[in-house]
């Protein structure tokens, strides 16, 4: 099957030419159809699968029949957990909706509210947006939801992650019963589903096979080294002269600003990106790698989330997922285009071992082991059928380093073997998994960096209105816009 055959308007099959879209892949082939039709759809896709073509294409096939007189209105609404990967979805929704007369308004936090509102107010018909940004937008009385005909949750899973579940049902409310619903997610766990039901009626459900295999392109090693080396082994990997670019990747935010520091001591030149970097930190981090200007982007999942990057030598797993499939998606950001690339894993001496093995089930092959570096560690080679690893109770590899040393338990009167009163290290509060949703009134860091308190959340996600530069600038009220007026197909 190929485009033309769907059915889809003739101006957009035209803007298909020169992104030299032919046929569609698995995901666009079964779920274009049931969108056409009216019909709400589940769809169970891993990122890289042409997903955004899959519920696009249509929806600018409708906007195109049903073009509105008179300023637009949001009749579309997609919602995406990252900036990037939002950013990503309107470029292409641009490029789909080139000849047809349909204004995208891009909506996220971390950068100033002022543009997105001049964007809103001159007209828009689809939203792309991050829960938290539009609903504060909403709250202002400075967007209306009230017209919107389409709605899609884009990796539904990994919002749920990220803690927006409160924020997503909050969007809904505010949406029109009558409407058409597009759900995407790469898992489907029972969260998901209870969510699904909440959102879709009577959907299609479209699944693609999840991704258990790397291109074969790509040349997968393991690495055993304990934690507290890891760095060390870093610096000597990169400094390998084939190493031409590498995508390092850290589980946590603060994990990762500390390998970029410890990188620039070993004048290595790299640059981190995460949540807590504001869009023009992250936007000056990516152009200068796609340039060439600085050899290693250390990065965590989910920030990773919508970036695409040619030409990327090597893939470093810093820290090993504890979801398999988070793997696969790590290491095929190399070994593109049939070209060779190089995925390298740590494993440390804890639950990363697990990890692994997860993984090498996943991936149905085994992963080498280099031992030819000065920090490996002698332990038991690991296959998708190894027994599970047991952890010990002492946390990390620095309680294993003062052990060996004798300087981790403490004495009579809560004193060291030296003598000295034994402290414990504060706990950065920086150091979180991305992914880790807050527990109720706790204070924590928005995937994008601004403080939020989660008991008390004004619904601001990805921007805080307290900390935005004219946060309490009072808008003119505006006479209420009533709607737009059909005016047909103009072809």
């Amino acid at each position: 099957m190929k485009f033309s055959d769907m059915g889809l308007h003739p101006r957009v099959l035209e803007a298909l030419i020169p992104l030299g879209y032919e046929q569609p892949t698995p995901i666009q082939e079964q779920a274009i159809p049931h969108v056409l039709n009216g019909r709400d759809v589940m769809g169970i896709a891993q990122t890289g699968t042409g997903k955004t073509a899959a519920f696009s294409l249509p929806i600018v096939h409708h906007l195109a029949h049903n073009l509105m007189h008179g300023r637009a209105v949001p009749r579309v609404l997609v919602l995406t957990p990252t900036r990037e990967l939002a950013a990503q979805i309107d470029d292409n929704v641009k490029a789909y909706a080139k000849n047809v007369k349909v204004r995208t308004a891009l909506i996220f936090g971390g950068v100033s509210q002022h543009k997105q509102v001049a964007q809103i107010r001159k007209g828009a018909d689809v939203l792309v947006a991050t829960p938290g940004r539009l609903l504060d937008l909403c709250n202002q009385g400075l967007l209306s939801l009230e017209w919107i005909e389409f709605l899609v949750l884009d990796e539904a899973d990994t919002m749920l992650d990220m803690g927006f579940i409160h924020d997503i049902k909050r969007v809904i409310a505010m949406l029109p019963e009558k409407r058409q619903s597009l759900f995407f997610s790469a898992t489907m766990p029972d969260s998901i589903v209870k969510l699904s039901k909440t959102i879709l009626t009577d959907p299609i459900r479209v699944e693609v096979a999840r991704v258990s295999s790397a291109a074969e392109t790509v040349d997968q090693r393991m690495l055993f080294v304990s934690q507290g080396a890891k760095r060390d082994l870093l610096v000597q990997i990169l400094n390998q002269p084939d190493v031409e670019t590498a995508l390092v990747f850290t589980r946590t935010k603060y994990g990762a600003d500390k390998v970029v520091r410890y990188l620039k001591k070993h004048d290595i030149r790299g640059e981190a990106i995460h949540g807590n970097k504001s869009q023009p930190q992250r936007d000056k981090a990516m152009n200068a790698f796609r340039k060439g200007k600085i050899k290693v982007l250390v990065a965590t999942d989910i920030a990773a989330r919508g970036i695409d990057v040619e030409g990327v030598s090597h893939v470093i797993n810093f820290e090993i997922p504890n979801i398999s499939e988070t793997y696969v998606h790590r290491i095929g950001r190399t070994g593109r285009a049939g070209r060779e690339g190089v995925a390298i894993s740590m494993v440390n001496e804890g639950d990363e071992r697990n990890h692994m093995r997860d993984i090498l089930k996943l991936i149905k092959r085994d992963v080498p082991l280099d031992k030819d570096h000065q920090w490996h560690l002698d332990l038991p080679a690991i296959t998708s059928d190894s027994k599970t690893h047991k952890v010990p109770k002492e946390d990390g590899d620095n309680s294993q380093a003062q052990q060996r040393q004798g300087g981790s338990k403490k004495g009579r009167g809560g004193r060291g073997p030296q003598g000295q009163k034994s402290q414990r290290p504060k706990r950065d509060s920086n150091r979180n998994n991305d992914s880790r949703p807050a527990r109720q009134g706790e204070r924590r860091e928005s995937p994008n960096g601004t403080t939020q308190n989660e008991g008390s959340r004004n619904g601001s996600g990805e921007g805080n209105r307290s900390s935005r530069p004219g946060g309490n600038r009072k808008w003119k009220n505006q006479t209420k816009f009533r709607g737009p007026k059909p005016q047909g197909d103009r072809t």
